[in-house]
């Protein structure tokens, strides 16, 4: 099984529906879920937060729905694709040999006792899901351009991963790959 982390920001461009359709055609038939960024959903939590200083639970929570919302978009693109909120439903859509978007279930992260914290978005999300299915590979496909000799820590330190994303996937067993679009575009 593979778990493919779809940056939000690649809805800012045309790149999206393309990095759908690469993932409709290579991967057809094969066990994946779909993770989607927050994109511009995401960011307008953020503000909200930064003018109403309103909590990180709370801001946690809307961000979660703001993965939700690229979720419906990610359908909204691949009618064929189906949307799974919980673990188990993910699993019982890939016995189906369906390609799964996943739409993250809030009260099933408060149980897995993710923390409520911008430190972790969905890229720490996708390596959480990835560890917990568990899958043999995780991508994730980001807008800005990817140096491949770039160490796990020095994304972060670039903000191009999430603080906690080293932690989370500190002994994954899965093979990791951080990939701009052009990069999973043309391979």
């Amino acid at each position: 099984m593979i778990v493919v982390k779809l940056g939000g920001s690649l809805a800012e461009s045309d790149a999206l529906p393309v990095c759908l359709d690469v993932l409709e055609q290579k991967y057809h038939g094969s066990a994946i879920v779909i993770v989607p960024g927050g994109g511009g959903f995401a960011d307008c939590v953020r503000q909200f937060q930064e003018r109403w200083r309103f909590d990180d639970n709370t801001a946690h929570r809307m961000a979660i729905l703001a993965m939700q919302q690229m979720a419906l978009l990610f359908k909204g693109f691949k009618n064929d694709f189906v949307i799974a909120h919980s673990l188990t439903a993910i699993q019982a859509q890939l016995r189906q040999k369906k390609i799964v978007i996943w739409s993250p279930d809030i009260q099933e992260l408060d149980n897995a006792g993710i923390p409520a914290s911008w430190d972790i978005t969905s890229d720490s999300l996708a390596a959480w899901l990835a560890k917990t299915l568990p899958a043999q590979e995780l991508v994730l496909v980001k807008s800005a351009l990817i140096d491949k000799n770039m160490s796990i820590n020095e994304l972060a330190e670039k903000n191009i991963v999430d603080l906690a994303f080293t932690e989370f996937v500190a002994q994954a067993t899965f093979r990791l790959h951080v990939v701009d679009k052009e990069t999973f575009i043309l391979n």
